[in-house]
């Protein structure tokens, strides 16, 4: 299955059945009277987030969304049938932008959470509406109201515990494929990730989901390389796992450029909790490992784990120092929710 994060689409809802202009002609009955129905409303256009998806992918063969129309009035009083409402099922994670792709209309984080996108127009009155002391056969109905048609984009952001950071070559999908059974694609030669990749990893009797995005170049927040379409990814997970390649040339400087397109994309996402590991240190001798853990330690101002994803070494002490992040940004959401709001006049 392909991974889709961001499609248009299109919706309309139902438009509202009209009224009918009818009069009440039965045997020996001389002043019937109006006895026109009301017409239906029209369906609404509704998306869910639901369980079991984690692309947009359905949403590549079908763009279209057209709510029923209601039905209209008939005689003996009797309403149109309402037009049944059409749900878009989406991704947990998923965005909700207008036609301009900057506004934000929805953004569906929790599963089952239900927005209405467009609402079904009201059904037209019938002329029994218009009856009155003055008006005994009124010939008046409404039409229905039209319905809601716009433009809109759906974009996902997976939610992930970690998101995996680095150059091109940095050996963040051989960490993935190393710890979880997710089984992406390694080659030895930059941008080998095309699309982001989500693993569970298990340590300590717990698990974490890991999201492996495209690497990431200088220049990749204003739209350079690939990694720029995909870190909208990272930015709902708790803590980012920076992934330097230990055979770089300069890994203080590989450091320095994922940390300043990070801060030019979201200031936010600059100040995230990180783990900085010094990765492939299997190819590098105790001199060299100890020169550039020392250089890559002064750069990022803080500890930095060594690691080496193909031989396993130093994997552990990393994902039990992830884990310690993501639980103490679970309990900071726990005691967020529960301390009270106190009133001010």
């Amino acid at each position: 299955m392909k991974f889709l994060d961001l499609t248009k689409v299109y919706i309309r809802s139902g438009q509202g059945g009209k009224g009918c202009t009818s009069f009440r002609r039965e045997a020996y009955v001389e002043f019937g009277g109006p006895d026109g129905g009301d017409g239906g409303n029209g369906g609404s256009v509704w998306v869910e987030a639901v369980d079991g998806l984690n692309t947009l992918i359905d949403f590549r063969y079908q763009q279209h969304f057209f709510a029923q129309n209601g039905q209209a009035g008939m005689g003996r009083q009797m309403a149109g049938k309402n037009g049944e409402d059409i749900v878009l099922r989406v991704p947990v994670g998923t965005e909700i932008l207008d036609e301009d792709q900057e506004t934000i209309l929805a953004d569906l984080t929790r599963l089952g959470q239900r927005v209405q996108l467009a609402q079904g127009g009201n059904g037209g009155w019938g002329n029994l509406r218009f009856k009155s002391s003055i008006n005994q056969a009124p010939r008046r109905s409404n039409p229905g109201q039209e319905g809601v048609e716009r433009t809109i984009w759906l974009r996902l952001k997976l939610i992930a515990d970690v998101g995996l950071l680095g150059m091109p070559n940095a050996g963040k999908s051989t960490f993935l494929a190393a710890t979880s059974n997710a089984r992406p694609k390694i080659a030895d030669y930059p941008f080998t990730t095309l699309h982001p990749n989500l693993g569970v990893v298990g340590v300590d009797n717990a698990e974490m989901v890991i999201a492996d995005i495209p690497g990431l170049i200088e220049g990749a927040s204003e739209g350079t390389g690939l990694g720029h379409r995909f870190l909208g990814h990272v930015e709902r997970c708790a803590v980012l796992l920076h992934l330097v390649d230990g055979t770089s040339g300069d890994v203080a400087e590989d450091y320095r450029v994922i940390s300043a397109e990070l801060e030019k994309y979201a200031e936010e996402l600059a100040k995230r909790p990180r783990v900085v590991v010094l990765n492939k240190v299997d190819a590098l001798d105790a001199e060299a490992r100890a020169e550039k853990l020392s250089a890559l330690e002064e750069a990022s101002g803080g500890n930095v784990y060594t690691m080496s994803g193909v031989s396993h070494e130093g994997v552990t002490e990393v994902l039990r120092a992830l884990k310690k992040v993501i639980d103490s940004a679970k309990k900071a959401e726990v005691v967020a929710v529960q301390e009270p709001v106190q009133w001010q006049p």
